[in-house]
């Protein structure tokens, strides 16, 4: 029987034993610091404190009707306004996001003069350019403009700061000036609600539904108006739809974003909002001119947002449709998701997935719309 001072001997023993194999995990882990040297050399820690970088995202989605399917997303904002990031910022996270093209939207009305050098509005686009040439990412020059009630965005402009200096007020003056620049006009968020009954209203009154306002339609007849958000951030418009149809308006899908993108929609999200535009070539005029012609569609939250001619165009090329005997073999060669249902059943046809379904004469894209409750349909 062990004495109080034997006893202490073997629990000392037991300790050091137990500690050993502890001690030479941590010897080989990590968590070991590199050798100091003499000390009066640089020790670098690279790998272990950047760790590995991911490579930008690549977005797959084949050519259209032989045009180039671009990403794009044509509503940022930055710490020239009020967002939270500085124009390289956006330019980086759309190189990493997978984007081709993006526009600096800041607002014309509330920059922040510290950073614009007294009051020049073009200067977020100035700072990004380099980055983006460097990158090879398409820049658009524009600006967001604010009514007592609406918003625009004025894209492809030649000069910000002419349109800024007309009164807000004055709101029609600074769409024509715009125009007169060969920029595009788009409404953005039109579902903003009047909450606070002291202010002036600013667009809808809370519970009522959309609609297109008229002051809205007299600017549109005269060709100041060419698109609508039917996305914005996180939110879908479905009624914008059919005004692009009924209108002849062009749909786009932004983000709206001022946080960082990580902060607002996490890394590389696919469920991002973005316009997918069918351009001529990976250029800046080709990009203007797809715009003017209309050939733009928006993907946010898995779906597909457009007029009927551009989404079923994009549908075929992203779609190969193989009859074999009395069935159907749909092949996704995208990074687009689609919701097939034919013949009262539903199939998950997932980015670069396969499914084969029974004989069918039609297909309803149930997550690709074409209007108002009105999802995309492909005769067979």
């Amino acid at each position: 029987m062990l004495n109080r001072r034997g006893f202490l001997k073997f629990l000392a023993l037991l300790s050091a034993v137990a500690v050993l194999p502890i001690y030479n995990l941590f010897a080989e882990s990590p968590l070991t610091p590199k050798p100091v040297g003499d000390g009066f050399t640089v020790i670098r820690h690279t790998e272990e404190i950047r760790g590995q970088k991911a490579p930008p995202r690549k977005i797959i989605i084949p050519d259209a009707d032989g045009f180039k399917v671009l990403k794009g997303d044509f509503h940022m904002h930055t710490l020239f306004s009020d967002g939270r990031v500085m124009p390289v910022d956006r330019v980086n996270e759309a190189v990493n996001n997978g984007l081709d093209v993006i526009a600096i939207t800041d607002h014309i009305e509330s920059q922040n003069k510290e950073l614009t050098n007294g009051a020049d509005r073009n200067r977020p686009y100035e700072l990004a350019k380099a980055e983006a040439a460097k990158n090879k990412l398409i820049l658009v020059r524009g600006g967001e403009m604010a009514t007592s009630e609406w918003h625009f965005n004025l894209l492809f402009l030649q000069d910000v700061n002419p349109i800024a200096e007309i009164p807000r007020n004055e709101w029609q003056k600074r769409l024509a000036l715009s125009a007169e620049q060969g920029g595009f006009n788009h409404w953005n968020h039109p579902s903003w609600l009047d909450t606070t009954p002291d202010t002036p209203p600013f667009g809808l009154k809370k519970g009522e539904p959309m609609r297109f306002f008229d002051e809205i339609e007299e600017v549109r007849k005269k060709g100041h108006i060419h698109g609508v958000e039917v996305f914005n951030g996180v939110s879908f418009f479905p009624i914008a739809l059919d005004w692009c149809n009924e209108r002849d308006l062009v749909p786009v899908a932004n983000s709206d974003i001022h946080a960082s993108e990580w902060n607002t929609y996490g890394y590389q999200n696919l469920q991002r909002p973005m316009t997918l535009i069918f351009a001529k070539d990976r250029s800046h005029d080709s990009v203007k001119e797809a715009f003017f012609a209309k050939r733009t569609v928006g993907w946010a939250a898995n779906m597909i947002l457009g007029r009927q001619p551009w989404v079923e165009k994009l549908f075929r090329a992203c779609v190969e449709i193989k009859k074999e005997g009395n069935g159907v073999t749909l092949n996704n060669t995208s990074d687009i998701p689609c919701l097939i249902e034919a013949d009262g059943k539903t199939f998950d046809l997932l980015p670069q997935g396969s499914v084969e379904i029974g004989a069918a004469k039609k297909l309803t894209v149930s997550n690709w719309f074409v209007g108002m409750k009105k999802p995309l349909e492909i005769e067979l």
